[in-house]
């Protein structure tokens, strides 16, 4: 019975994934033009309505997918009167509208070049976040000064620090210095978060992932106040330390191997 079941859950597991990814993509067409519209608008003016479009989109994918996100703690969730370094894990397809739903600001994402390939996708993508060829050093420089037209609007950054999805089933890989240098270098705090049940809602394995529970947390915030230089080193290891500490001791709690009143730190 137990084959049977699975022979049977394979082909429904992936008609929902294409139900989700329909959600995901076809919005995006059908909303295209009305999405040039605002971002031809002058900016900030465009991209803050730019956002609210994405949020709702970013909503609606999860909704469609039969997703419901769970802040675990939002208590500390910061109000947003200002702006952020924002750094997460990445592990999945959810994280950018889940990232999206839980942070009630505008927010744009440093992100890889390659995904400016996709039609029509790749279009708005490119015209609403920063885009950086991590082979080129003209590509970061011009980073850098992109980076600084958002901050001066107001405008809260993202970034992966890991550069890429996890697809090795490792907790988290080791972190770029990109988060951290501009986080020095425009004295901006850096707001940790992590997602625990991304990868396994939606993993990249074509008969894996299922509805249900997205699980952030957020973690304090790191000043950058009168740090210079090299300091965004130790700032690097300091996130990654915590971030790493948190996704591992959830996961021995959900394996019933700790309670949450035995939650540990590292210092």
């Amino acid at each position: 019975m137990a084959k049977l079941w699975q022979t049977m859950a394979k082909p429904l597991v992936l008609l929902w994934k294409l139900w989700a990814l329909f959600w995901a993509y076809v919005p995006v067409v059908v909303l295209s033009p009305l999405v040039a519209l605002v971002i031809a608008l002058p900016f900030p003016t465009g991209f803050r309505w730019f956002s609210l479009i994405e949020r709702t989109w970013a909503r609606s994918v999860l909704l469609a997918g039969g997703w419901r996100i769970k802040i675990l703690n939002p208590e500390a969730r910061p109000p947003f009167k200002r702006q952020y370094i924002i750094v997460a894990n990445h592990e999945s397809m959810l994280d950018i509208p889940v990232l999206l739903s839980v942070v009630p600001a505008p927010v744009t994402f440093v992100g890889k070049v390659e995904l400016a390939r996709y039609p029509v996708f790749g279009w708005l993508y490119r015209r609403t976040n920063i885009l950086v060829d991590r082979s080129s050093l003209e590509s970061r420089k011009q980073v850098y000064l992109e980076t600084e037209r958002y901050i001066r609007n107001g405008i809260n950054v993202a970034i992966f620090p890991e550069g890429g999805i996890i697809e090795d089933g490792a907790l988290l890989h080791p972190f770029k210095a990109g988060a951290f240098r501009m986080a020095v270098e425009h004295q901006l705090p850096v707001l940790p978060m992590v997602f625990l049940d991304n990868e396994r809602r939606l993993s990249y394995e074509l008969f894996r992932g299922r509805p249900g529970k997205l699980r952030v947390k957020f973690l304090p915030v790191f000043s950058t106040e009168g740090l210079i230089g090299e300091d965004w080193k130790d700032l690097r290891d300091r996130i990654y330390t915590l971030m790493y500490n948190e996704l591992a001791q959830q996961k021995l709690m959900d394996k019933g191997l700790m309670q949450p009143q035995d939650h540990w730190s590292p210092e």
